[in-house]
């Protein structure tokens, strides 16, 4: 492929037509969270198994209640995690815990809230009743043999609560890539260390690899000097090691960024470079015969960060089969935006009386200003072609916080 600026939907087409193959592993269900899920979740019965008694009272036969009767001898009790009960005579009643399975010969529960209880003997304080009120009927919720969750879904406490119901104790899930997250140029020194003038200390990396962490995803750091047979020997040795490569810098045009050659060297072939958009235009990715997948992101840290949430995480998506939703949000402020390029405009958002979100724009200072990435909760995707974005119109919007 020429050395062309692509359009953005057309470096998402290929980053789709490129996605990895992660393979699958079993874990204990404990372990589970965060992780995607390679198997779909089937009920094992149905749900609630049983007819389920959901206030604690008496159980009684609508049909007495409805001819007239409003004081029941109480027959027997029936705590939940007990075996099926049956009311020998339907002038009597039942009483009945949350929980448990509904007697033979009762179809209506009466909450003690409405009962008069004395010497054995339950009076229903109300004049109206609903027939077969206070059961969770069963199969209601989830026949049994049907999907409950579908694989591709990342593992929440819900579904965790949903996999522990049918009673598995393991699951498949996706396994993640081995990744590792490379910091290039001579400016940067260790987090640790006090920067001399000309010098700024690594940060894009751990933004990074805190993002990966939040996806669920380990990683490793690692830094390249400008020096381009440092770079040769140490890619070429941890493309043995190495599923996922991100790296920082060193993709532009400057005199020292040695790293589309070195990949090129190293027969990692390009499948774009540049991209129609701001921030972040230089943006690399190229993949190996090996299946290893490169993302080489530009150097400025709002440009990193946003391709970071732009492209690897719909590669993410897209090889662990997550289907995503595109989230429109309105704007709150007018935004004029002239060169014929993408935007990614950073934005807050925010929650309406009326139940709109709204993001409103917040211009920072280029693409080395990534302190005003704490500002901010997303990215707005403001197309090509346009140069005048009114308030209220709606567009897409990347979060990547919520503060509420």
């Amino acid at each position: 492929m020429e050395n062309i600026f692509i359009p953005y939907e057309k470096a998402l087409s290929i980053l789709e037509e490129h996605k990895g193959v992660f393979i699958t592993e079993k874990r204990n269900l404990e372990d589970c969270i965060g992780a995607y899920l390679a198997e779909d979740l089937i009920a094992d019965r149905d749900f609630p198994p049983f007819d389920r008694v959901t206030m604690d009272g008496i159980a009684i036969s609508y049909e007495a209640f409805e001819k007239g009767q409003r004081t029941f001898t109480i027959e027997a009790t029936a705590p939940a995690g007990t075996p099926k009960q049956s009311l020998i005579d339907s002038s009597k009643c039942i009483e009945v815990m949350t929980g448990a399975i509904m007697p033979n010969g009762v179809d209506t529960v009466i909450r003690y809230e409405d009962l008069t209880i004395e010497d054995n003997q339950a009076t229903i304080n109300l004049d109206i009743l609903n027939h077969k009120q206070n059961v969770h009927f069963k199969g209601i919720d989830i026949a049994q043999g049907s999907i409950i969750v579908k694989q591709g879904e990342k593992l929440s406490s819900a579904e965790i609560n949903i996999a522990a119901a049918i009673g598995k104790a393991t699951l498949m899930v996706k396994k993640m890539p081995k990744v590792v997250i490379f910091s290039t140029g001579d400016e940067l020194v260790p987090v640790y260390q006090t920067p001399k003038l000309h010098q700024i200390r690594r940060s894009n990396i751990y933004g990074i690899q805190a993002t990966l962490k939040e996806w669920g995803i380990s990683s490793e750091l690692q830094h390249l000097a400008d020096d381009k047979e440092e770079m040769l020997i140490t890619i070429s040795q941890l493309l043995k090691k190495y599923d996922l490569f991100i790296f920082t810098g060193g993709v532009s045009k400057g005199k020292f960024d040695y790293l589309p050659d070195v990949l090129e060297e190293l027969k990692v072939k390009k499948h774009f470079h540049k991209i129609q958009q701001r921030p972040g235009k230089p943006f690399w990715f190229g993949s190996n015969t090996n299946g290893k997948k490169i993302f080489a992101l530009p150097g400025n840290p709002v440009s990193s960060f946003v391709c970071v949430y732009m492209y690897l995480q719909f590669w993410l998506q897209k090889s662990l089969g997550v289907e995503s939703k595109t989230l429109y949000v309105q704007l709150k402020n007018d935004v004029e935006f002239k060169p014929d390029l993408v935007y990614f405009l950073e934005a807050t958002l925010e929650s309406t009386t009326d139940g709109k979100l709204v993001a409103e724009a917040i211009n920072g200072n280029g693409s080395g200003d990534f302190a005003n990435l704490v500002k901010t909760d997303g990215f707005l995707i403001l197309p090509q072609n346009k140069s005048h974005f009114f308030a209220n119109e709606a567009y897409p919007f990347v979060t990547y916080r919520i503060k509420w």
